[in-house]
């Protein structure tokens, strides 16, 4: 299947994503690897990789937006591709998205600047950007000012790049673990080797670190291409 037809066949899916498609004039500009298509106001952009997945964003006149992935199974026509599209999970003022990494999602949320500037000092935004699937337990910005007066000043400097690795690995679990896969006294291994143990009363996740510290799960299961977030409202902290 040439990239062509992918092409067409990409756009034929999104323009059925809509609850109507609007009747009147279309207009179109395509390469090989890229098409553009307007139609009574809405705006379609079709962008094809060599390995047939297609990336489509669309926008309406009215602000609508919608974004879709297409991925042609090995061998397989038309009746055998996948879309994922869906709604996310509101965080810090943003939604997080299906569609993007646990990097580019924790990047929009006003409640995470703080753990986002962590994670670059400490070098692991290509790790947390890679294809996973992580499980990561995200402190907020008021988490991190539960700490001493100083804590995240000193922990970003170059010379605790390695204190500062350890404490954040400890906040990441390999695997996709949504709320409904947390059971009450299950022990979790982190990235970082030691263990975090899970606790529920119901709907409320609790999660407890090494030194005997609590977080509360504030905001669960927001899913990501490589994984999964859940807010947490204190730092977890490992025993080195």
């Amino acid at each position: 299947m040439n990239k062509h037809l992918l092409s067409t066949l990409a756009l034929a899916l999104t323009l059925t994503t809509g609850s109507a498609v609007a009747q009147g004039k279309m207009k179109t500009k395509s390469d090989d690897e890229k098409a553009k298509t307007k139609e009574d106001g809405m705006t379609t952009k079709t962008k094809m990789a060599d390995d047939g997945k297609s990336k489509i964003k669309g926008k309406s006149k009215d602000g609508a937006k919608i974004k879709a992935t297409t991925k042609p199974r090995e061998g397989a026509d038309m009746k055998d591709m996948t879309m994922t599209t869906g709604a996310g999970v509101m965080v810090g003022g943003a939604m997080m998205t299906p569609d993007k990494d646990i990097v580019d999602n924790a990047v929009n949320s006003t409640d995470h600047t703080t753990l986002v500037a962590a994670v670059k000092a400490a070098g692991l935004v290509e790790t947390l950007k890679s294809a996973g699937p992580f499980t990561v337990f995200a402190p907020t910005n008021a988490a991190f000012e539960k700490l001493p007066a100083g804590t995240v000043t000193t922990l970003v400097m170059p010379e605790n790049k390695q204190k500062l690795t350890t404490i954040l690995t400890y906040h990441v679990v390999p695997g996709r673990l949504l709320a409904a896969d947390l059971k009450d006294g299950q022990t979790l291994t982190t990235v970082e080797g030691e263990t975090l143990t899970v606790h529920r009363n119901g709907n409320m996740v609790m999660i407890h670190d090494a030194k005997g510290g609590m977080a509360n799960v504030t905001t669960a299961d927001a899913v990501s291409k490589n994984g999964v977030t859940h807010v947490i409202d204190t730092v977890l902290m490992p025993t080195k």
